[in-house]
């Protein structure tokens, strides 16, 4: 029961800083490998899944009631990212999934250091496409970022919301709320395939996701009250980690 109660606390947590601006795996996955060491690998990438699923989704929602979502475009990208990591994930069968492993953070770098240097970057929202042109480009991003979730996975959301800004002139709250309809698709990708292998502990996903559920209340809110400069010094904040996380897994661990 503690075990449990740590790692309910943990999704909570997942879930705010996943409603903000991603990254909630980086707090509940770490959780899930310290508390059941010797469970399965898929197992509790599996259960993270389950849970974080309807984190990102109730935040979905509450941000579309608040922020006016281009859904002509996001819609056919959300598909495009359901299939994209959906092929990511069979291709991580077959391929070894390691030079992807050391180069991440090298890119997560490249893209801390591009939004420090452009201090406007995300704050105004002035998309660079009409309603309808913006199809294209997001469902470029759902099906490359969504292939990439599939394979590999750390950093999702915040690729989304960084290639939302920098690509389709998003500011950071509305990039972050289209981010979320997009990482949807791609954890219902990746449960229905871990789902349909048994790699689901479906009991402990059930609670989590209630816990996740309320941290993404909870960030959805903040981010909302404190419109896209708070949601950008959150952005830095969980790419820098990301950088710390994924350079001690690919270097040094």
């Amino acid at each position: 029961m503690t075990e449990l109660a740590l790692v309910a606390l943990a999704s909570l947590f997942a879930g705010c800083v996943d409603a903000i601006v991603g990254g909630g795996g980086l707090i509940l996955v770490p959780a899930l490998f310290g508390m059941y060491p010797g469970a399965a690998p898929a197992t509790l990438l599996g259960t993270n899944k389950g849970s974080g699923i309807w984190g990102t989704a109730w935040a979905t929602w509450q941000f579309s009631r608040r922020v006016q979502l281009s859904w002509a475009a996001l819609l056919p990208a959300a598909l495009a990212a359901f299939a994209g990591s959906f092929a990511g994930a069979w291709a991580l069968t077959l391929v070894n999934p390691d030079g992807l492993r050391k180069a991440l953070p090298l890119v997560l770098l490249a893209v801390l250091a591009y939004t420090l240097a452009r201090k406007d970057l995300g704050r105004h929202h002035a998309p660079r496409f009409a309603a309808a042109a913006q199809a294209l480009p997001a469902c470029t991003i759902g099906m490359v970022v969504g292939f990439y979730d599939g394979f590999f996975g750390p950093g999702t959301g915040s690729f989304f919301v960084f290639l939302f800004v920098r690509w389709l002139g998003y500011d950071f709250l509305h990039a972050s709320a289209s981010a979320k309809l997009l990482n949807t698709a791609t954890n219902a990708a990746a449960l229905l395939l871990l789902g349909l292998k048994g790699h689901v502990w479906w009991q402990v996903a059930a609670l989590l996701a209630v816990a996740n559920v309320v941290g993404s209340l909870i960030g959805t809110r903040l981010a909302l009250r404190h419109g896209a400069g708070f949601v950008r010094v959150a952005f830095i904040a969980v790419v820098a980690a990301l950088i710390a996380k994924t350079g001690w897994d690919a270097f040094v661990r």
